[in-house]
């Protein structure tokens, strides 16, 4: 059978473009034993992924990688069978054949198939993980969450509310300050594009600033640790505004402050933590089901729409969790 898979074509020199982009089409293998054919129906695109591509085109032109849910349709490989529900690494592609049966699979399903990408997939596990084990919030504590109406700091904030925090989200744009306040909840909302973030946050975190989730970095941070309370928490997720600078920005020039405040800023990556992710699951899941957590998902039609949706996620598009949707019958 046929198949299609997104490649590079060349490296993005800064911001992606189309052209670096292209979509190939390939004969998929016989199945053999041992071997399971498995049907993309969502895939997920990340701002992690920038990095990624740094490496430029693969010759053969390989797929690119990234999470996605998807359904067996043939399967000769014992422990996966035929029309169940699996999370992968394998995205940007329709097809695919595996000899593991070690993907993740859904048995539950409590949600949209989407929602395994962003609020109840690694973006949600990522917010989780980085309130709860580093930002350690205390109710009556100010929060405050950059990207806040993102796959990642939407849940970030409402998790935050849920642990009684003032929490106050940085968006991109009056759309995503309305849906940051009349949605998800929070006390206050700044749109950084509307200039005197430094003002704005003062006015916003009258008493200073406890936790601050960084999904985004550069001049925002900056304004940030000038408000930083004693005993800060600062989780870093993510430094977005810096993925596709063709020469690094110099850092903050006030990160002294982390001493002075005994504040601390800890880096991590998700997939470090895995054995966290059913007790994830058991604390979120529920709360999605029966409408306490709010999410919202921006999904393009089409695997050759990927690029422009990926593009789309550096200029600040999509609301919630970005995703293509693969298969018509998903």
């Amino acid at each position: 059978m046929k198949t299609r898979h997104v490649a590079l074509k060349q490296a993005p020199d800064g911001m992606p473009s189309l052209n670096d982009f292209q979509i190939i089409e390939a004969e998929l293998p016989d199945l053999k034993p041992g071997e399971a054919l498995i049907e993309n129906l969502y895939m997920s695109v990340d701002p992690y992924m920038r990095g990624m591509m740094r490496a430029g085109a693969s010759d053969p032109p390989a797929p690119l990688s990234g999470g996605a849910v998807g359904r067996v349709v043939r399967s000769r490989l014992d422990g996966l069978p035929e029309g169940c529900v699996v999370l992968t690494g394998s995205g940007w592609r329709e097809h695919f054949i595996t000899d593991s049966a070690g993907h993740e699979r859904v048995y539950e399903l409590s949600a949209p198939l989407s929602a395994y990408l962003g609020v109840l997939g690694m973006p949600g596990f990522t917010a989780w993980y980085g309130l709860n084990r580093i930002g350690r919030p205390q109710a009556g504590e100010t929060l405050v969450v950059s990207a806040g109406a993102g796959a990642v700091g939407s849940l970030v904030g409402q998790l935050g509310k849920r642990a009684g925090c003032r929490v106050v989200g940085v968006v991109g744009s009056e759309e995503k300050r309305r849906y940051a306040l009349e949605t998800l909840g929070y006390d206050a909302a700044l749109n950084w594009r509307k200039g005197g973030l430094g003002a704005a946050l003062s006015e916003a975190c009258p008493e200073g600033i406890d936790i601050y989730f960084e999904n985004v970095g550069g001049a925002l941070l900056e304004a940030v640790l000038d408000r930083i309370n004693f005993g800060a928490r600062i989780p870093v997720c993510g430094m977005i505004s810096q993925y596709n600078l063709k020469e690094p920005e110099p850092g903050p020039s006030n990160l002294f402050q982390l001493i002075g405040r005994r504040a601390e800023m800890k880096g991590y990556i998700i997939s470090d933590h895995g054995e966290l992710k059913p007790q994830f699951l058991e604390e979120v899941a529920p709360l999605v089901a029966d409408g306490s957590v709010q999410y919202s998902e921006t999904i393009s039609d089409g695997l050759e729409s990927a690029p422009q949706a990926f593009i789309d996620l550096f200029l600040g598009r999509n609301i919630g969790k970005m995703a293509v949707k693969l298969n018509d019958e998903a």
